[in-house]
């Protein structure tokens, strides 16, 4: 069995099985190879190690598959490539031209299953250069300890689309993400019981039965396998509907913070003290780790600290600790400089959360919360939600995106609206060119126009639990995850589409008759996962629950994943393009 994942992290559990996989098993004493990428692999190896990994490998040169490249033929070359007709073509390039081969010999290992026809034109063109063709069965990135995405963010324009032309694109990229969710259970050594959430749209419900049947089919076709039957972990797969508020609701916890208000592009963060400096925020660095999930107040409060922690240490420093200060203490001491700097570039990410935070979005906060949960901060229900908007709506220090976030919060508090309002809401604010932005929710089965007369699901009560008044809301995802736990999504609403395992079957009193109520507990939870799927991205503050969940249920860990990442804006920007026709919308995936 794949070890705890919250012990070594995802990332080092993908790390291993590629060692396992593909390192060892083309190793020589002695022997240097050279190793060629494609876009996903490339990410995905930059997911989980450091070229000095690669090294003690013997690997000496990492290339880019795609690009034309000069000859290396007295030395051995590594492919690891996914089964894409592209990548395919560009090692034939390098071994099944005309010309002689690029390298001495090729060892060939796919992220996932190789279709027969791409395996039969290499097999035709170039057998006997190639000494090993390999299935790895890792298609997915390992994007943090307990994260992973299938980097697909196309997926959400073919699920939700409405365009009846997409059918086809939508049916090949739900098989696809089908084998890829396959590899993320197979990477965990888990067979897991498959369910979804049933409404209000059907994406969630073929996709998990697409999973079942892969994963039944892999389990009878993996010989080295112990796994035959069900393992005491769970899938849950979901449709990005199911949860409007969370994503475009600001959150002032760190990272999601950050994300949302500062132009962090792939994970790199540009500070401008002066210099223009770039910091990588991953989970490398620990103090990122510690603090990423705190609120932006607590973290305000902590970096100052630790850094007189550190500077005290040196006396270096006298009295309120500067960044110059920091500075002079960073030249005279090289010992100190790495953790410092580890402090500023936070205190300066922090910083530039706050001075964006400050003039516009505090006042925006309060507003959301309210339209959010239905209360206010005293507790006290919202009467009348379009009081509550109008500020808002008439201040000039919004932005567009800001207005658009706040009215759609109004709309999902009062469960859709006439069109009559929702058109004198658009008109009033001006964005008549932005009003697909809203409009375009009902898609994803969100009630925009007209009103749903269905209730809206019930949420826990978490009034008692501590919390900052403009952080009041809590995603939907938690109280999925944690009735997950205990055993208590109604089964109506969250089918299983396979035998449900014997541990998480019915509502544990039938369990609890055979064996005493304590063991049954015992036995579910130990050493399970909770895999959750979610159709159409995750925004950071759901990744954040799964680590909260995680924490507190510490028998049984949650692994969180999706298509892609979400961040407010780009939500709405991809939400605006699903009535377009597909020839309008870029996509920057490779088929």
């Amino acid at each position: 069995m794949a070890p705890p994942v919250t012990e070594r992290g995802l990332k080092s559990v993908v790390w291993q099985k590629i060692k396992a996989t593909v390192f060892d098993d083309c190793k020589k004493e002695g022997e240097w190879k050279i190793m060629l990428l494609d876009e996903f692999t490339t990410k995905l190896l930059a997911s989980c190690c450091k070229m000095t990994d690669l090294l003690a490998e013997g690997i000496t040169v990492v290339e880019n598959i795609y690009k034309n490249r000069e000859p290396v033929r007295q030395m051995k070359a590594l492919y690891f490539i996914s089964p894409t007709s592209k990548s395919v073509d560009c090692f034939l390039r390098d071994f099944g031209g005309k010309s002689e081969n690029k390298y001495k010999a090729a060892y060939i290992y796919f992220t996932d299953f190789c279709p027969d026809s791409l395996f039969n034109k290499i097999k035709a063109s170039c057998s006997k250069s190639v000494r090993r063709c390999k299935e790895i069965n890792i298609s997915f990135i390992p994007l943090e300890s307990q994260v992973y995405t299938l980097d697909v963010p196309d997926a959400f324009y073919y699920c939700y689309s409405p365009d009846p032309s997409n059918a086809n694109g939508k049916d090949t990229i739900m098989e696809a993400m089908a084998e890829q969710i396959v590899t993320v259970c197979a990477t965990l050594d888990e067979n897991p019981g498959v369910r979804y959430k049933s409404k209000p749209l059907d994406n969630a419900c073929k996709l998990a039965q697409l999973v079942e049947k892969k994963l039944e089919n892999y389990y009878k076709i993996d010989e080295k396998s112990l796994i035959k039957g069900k393992t005491h972990s769970q899938l849950i797969i979901i449709d990005r509907g199911f949860d409007p508020v969370s994503t475009v609701v600001h959150e002032l916890t760190f990272q999601a913070m950050a994300y949302d208000l500062l132009p962090i592009e792939n994970d790199t963060y540009k500070q401008t003290d002066g210099k223009e400096k770039e910091a990588i925020l991953e989970e490398d660095d620990d103090l990122w780790v510690k603090i990423r999930h705190r609120h932006i107040a607590v973290v305000l409060e902590e970096i100052p600290k630790l850094m007189k922690e550190i500077s005290s240490t040196k006396k270096a420093t006298e009295g309120k600790t500067s960044l110059s200060a920091l500075t002079q203490l960073m030249k005279k001491m090289p010992h100190f400089r790495k953790q410092i700097t580890k402090q500023v570039v936070h205190l300066n990410l922090a910083e530039d959360c706050m001075n964006k935070f400050k003039p516009n979005i505090e006042k925006l906060c309060k507003t959301e919360q309210d339209l959010a949960l239905g209360t206010d901060a005293e507790g006290q229900k919202v009467k009348d939600a379009m009081r509550v908007l109008l500020p808002v709506l008439l201040s000039k220090s919004h932005d567009n995106y800001d207005k658009i976030r706040a009215i759609l919060l109004y709309i999902f508090s009062i469960n859709g609206t006439t069109e009559e309002n929702l058109d004198r809401l658009i008109q009033n604010v001006k964005i008549e060119n932005e009003s697909d932005m809203i409009r375009n929710w009902s898609y994803l089965g969100v009630p925009i126009v007209p009103p749903s007369h269905q209730g809206k699901p019930s949420r826990k009560d978490r009034s008692a639990e501590e919390t900052f008044q403009l952080s009041r809301w809590t995603p939907f995802i938690k109280d999925i995850l944690e009735d997950a736990i205990d055993n208590r999504l109604d089964s109506k609403e969250w089918p299983y589409c396979s035998q449900c395992p014997a541990v998480w079957n019915g509502s544990g009193a039938v369990s609890a008759r055979q064996k005493p109520r304590t063991s049954y507990l015992e036995d579910r939870k130990n050493g399970s996962k909770l895999i959750v799927f979610v159709i159409g991205g995750i925004t950071y503050s759901e990744m954040r629950c799964a680590y909260e969940v995680s924490q507190a249920h510490k028998s049984c860990e949650v692994i969180i994943g999706s298509t892609h990442i979400l961040t407010p804006r780009k939500l709405l920007d991809d939400i605006k393009m699903l009535n377009k026709p597909k020839d309008k919308v870029s996509f920057t995936k490779d088929e």
